[in-house]
């Protein structure tokens, strides 16, 4: 009894003495944080299947509040959001308190992706496990008094994409184009309706509106066939047919098409993939770690490019509905060949110009102006989505292989391609020339 009772007293003292030293889970490095938190936000976007347009407008609240929170970590970065439409001036924390402004910064980006994206359970399992490593090394003010600032920052960001025009095109009617000579409508394999078709009427970040940077409009349609509409769906379907190794990696690499949904008999399954506009974020990324970037560089890079991105799809969509432009795979099908098919499956939204060529453009162009003209690089971007990664000396031309991809995947016609960069490099330089980044 008496050796029972030394046991218990011995156990309890290890106990209390276990109790009083708890292991704390270590703190990941403040721009790893911020990594972690936007990976885990393109594995939702992935998963809800969300659109690019919606994809990009997630992207943008959601690292712009991470930035207000960060920024006050460097008070040499100015605000973006107080430069940009509709936002106002963003809350500030209070004076000589201590603050770990990365945990705001987590909050606040993920105070808004909550509210703004569907599978928030999966977000949470991973915020609780980031919030628990700053509890455990932060004192309970500062870590309330965090938590409490990133949260006024992502409630200050949410009310501005109230009034986005997003809330107001929700349950919008289908849209299936019209069968006049030239317009676009559904195509095949699954004839799915247009995409987003009030997206040129969303409120922009940076520029005045959706038609700043308009475009001549694309070859109008004609039966004859030395006019140069036809002329450009033979080269189209030619280059279909003519395609080396190389054309077709390229074109697969850039596909970027969450839409995707592959046949088999009876039997369709989709196959999910980053968005475009995930792609460039994944490339803002490599480009921070591997230029060693620290917290704050990191958020305005990827606030930068979330900019880029908005605003490039606005302006490249307004275009594209107000034209309604036929997409090759209808010409071809109706004038030169009815069982063809592009390498790539058609996305379901009109032709010109090419929407992935518009937002690389204004992504290069920004990343460009951050990193250096000539930024070498390899793409992993898509490896652990397709198995593929590339090698680029610069960012505009990866942009420029990206437009081409599109005429290689027998998608978009050469001008369009052409055009959507010429657009998207303009976004890109307005956006740079409008903000002011420090003081």
């Amino acid at each position: 009894m008496r050796c029972f009772k030394i046991f218990i007293a011995v156990a309890g003292i290890f106990l209390i003495f276990s109790c009083g030293h708890k292991k704390k889970a270590a703190l990941m490095n403040d721009a790893n944080v911020m990594h972690q938190n936007v990976d885990q936000l393109t594995q939702v976007i992935i998963y809800d299947v969300f659109t690019p347009p919606v994809a990009a407008r997630i992207y943008g609240y959601t690292t712009l509040a991470a930035y207000e929170a960060i920024r006050y970590a460097n008070p040499d970065y100015n605000s973006i959001t107080a430069q940009l439409k509709g936002f106002g001036e963003p809350p500030k924390p209070q004076k000589n308190k201590t603050y770990n402004y990365t945990l705001a910064a987590t909050k606040a980006f993920f105070t808004v992706a909550h509210k703004i994206t569907f599978s928030v359970d999966t977000l949470k399992k991973y915020e609780d496990k980031v919030f628990a490593s700053y509890k455990d090394n932060l004192d309970d003010s500062t870590y309330a008094r965090s938590v409490a600032f990133g949260e006024q920052i992502g409630k200050y960001v949410l009310k501005r994409s109230a009034t986005d025009n997003y809330p107001q095109t929700r349950g919008k009617p289908r849209f299936l184009g019209n069968d006049n000579p030239g317009q676009w409508h559904p195509t095949p394999p699954d004839y799915l309706d247009g995409v987003e078709f009030c997206w040129g009427t969303m409120h922009t970040f940076a520029v005045d509106t959706s038609t700043n940077f308009p475009l001549p409009p694309p070859p109008p349609f004609s039966e004859d066939k030395n006019s140069a509409y036809f002329k450009q769906n033979v080269e189209v379907y030619e280059q279909s047919k003519n395609l080396t190794q190389e054309q077709k990696d390229i074109a697969r690499f850039w596909d970027d098409n969450p839409f995707v949904i592959q046949h088999n008999g009876h039997m369709m399954f989709a196959n999910k993939k980053i968005t475009p506009g995930g792609h460039w974020i994944g490339i803002a990324a490599i480009a921070c770690k591997q230029t060693h970037a620290d917290v704050v560089k990191t958020a305005q890079v990827y606030a930068l490019t979330s900019i880029a991105l908005f605003d490039a799809f606005i302006c490249g969509w307004q275009v594209k509905y107000d034209l309604n432009y036929i997409r090759p795979v209808t010409v071809i099908n109706d004038k030169i060949d009815h069982d063809w098919l592009p390498m790539l499956q058609t996305p379901p939204f009109p032709e010109y110009p090419s929407g992935h060529s518009d937002i690389s453009g204004a992504s290069a162009v920004v990343l460009t102006h951050l990193f250096g003209d000539n930024f070498a690089y390899q793409d992993t971007s898509d490896l652990r989505y397709i198995g593929m990664q590339r090698h680029f000396d610069s960012f505009l031309k990866a942009s420029d292989e990206t437009s081409i991809s599109r005429f290689y995947g027998g998608i978009h016609y050469r001008n369009s391609v052409d055009q959507g960069a010429v657009q998207g490099r303009q976004v890109g330089e307005y956006i740079w020339k409008k903000l002011k980044l420090k003081k």
